[in-house]
């Protein structure tokens, strides 16, 4: 169980950064297209993570 627990901390953390991100290119919309879409970039590898460290919690179910 200690390891889904790291994981659970892990996916917290993922979440937390790509709400902030969420938030950063809400504030720049039209000033900085660059940062903009370096943070969608950055925004996109996280929700990956996130999507990986979510399946390793939740089994498979083959029906």
């Amino acid at each position: 169980m200690g390891e889904d627990k790291k994981i659970m901390q892990e996916l917290e953390m993922l979440r937390a950064e790509h709400r902030t991100i969420d938030l950063a290119i809400l504030e720049l919309a039209g000033a900085d297209m660059i940062r903009i879409q370096k943070l969608k970039k950055r925004k996109l590898i996280l929700r990956d993570k996130i999507c990986m460290l979510e399946s390793m919690i939740l089994p498979d179910i083959i029906a």
